[in-house]
C-alpha cells in the first residue's frame, strides 16, 4: 500500500508534529504505516519522507538506505531507517550548500545551506533508542526530514529557487 503525498499549500505541512509514545510505535497498524511510508518514498523517487507529507502530523520520518551508503563514516546497517521523535545537533560549524528538492514541493529546487555533520538521537521502528553521527548527504537528509516535523520546508531556507517542467 502506498500513501498519498500532500503538497503545498496543504496547511499540515506548516504545523509542528507531535511526539509519539511507545504504545504508538508497537501498534501493528503503525508498523504497517512505517512500511507504507518507505514504499511511498521509493515509488515517488524520494530519499526521505516525513509523516506530515502523508497527512499525519506525528514525529516520524523514514530515510532510504541510499542516503546511508553515501556516508563513508556510517556505523549503521545499510537499511532503510525509521526515525521516531528524532532530534539532531550540529557536531561542528562546517556547512555545505547543495541543491534540494521535496516531494511536497513538486518540480521545485533550490540551494540550501546545511550542517555537514550532525549527531542524531531517535527511537527506531521497534522503540529502541538509537544515536548516531550523520555526515554530508546523510546529514542533509536528516535535517531536511526533521525540518518537516517542525513545519519547515526547504523553500523557507533555499536560495536560487527554480521550477522545472
Amino acid at each position: 500500500m502506498t500513501l498519498e503525498v500532500v503538497t503545498i499549500p496543504n496547511e499540515n505541512l506548516r504545523k509542528r508534529s507531535l511526539e509519539v509514545d511507545l504504545d504508538f510505535v508497537h501498534d501493528e497498524e503503525n508498523q504497517k504505516f512505517f512500511e507504507a511510508m518507505i514504499k511511498t518514498m521509493y515509488e515517488d523517487d524520494g530519499i526521505g519522507l516525513a509523516a506530515p507529507q502523508v497527512g499525519k502530523n506525528i514525529r516520524v520520518c523514514v530515510i532510504g538506505k541510499d542516503a546511508l551508503k553515501q556516508d563513508k563514516n556510517n556505523t549503521l546497517a545499510i537499511e532503510d531507517l525509521v526515525l521516531i521523535n528524532p532530534t539532531w545537533q550540529k557536531i561542528n560549524k562546517k556547512t555545505q550548500v547543495d541543491l534540494e528538492g521535496c516531494l511536497s514541493v513538486p518540480k521545485t529546487y533550490g540551494k540550501v545551506k546545511r550542517y555537514k555533520n550532525v549527531y542524531v538521537e531517535a527511537l527506531d521502528r521497534h522503540g529502541e533508542k538509537m544515536e548516531f553521527e550523520a555526515n554530508n548527504f546523510f546529514a542533509r537528509v536528516v535535517q531536511h526530514e526533521v525540518d518537516h516535523l517542525n513545519g519547515v520546508l526547504f523553500i523557507d531556507k533555499a536560495s536560487g529557487i527554480y521550477e522545472v517542467e
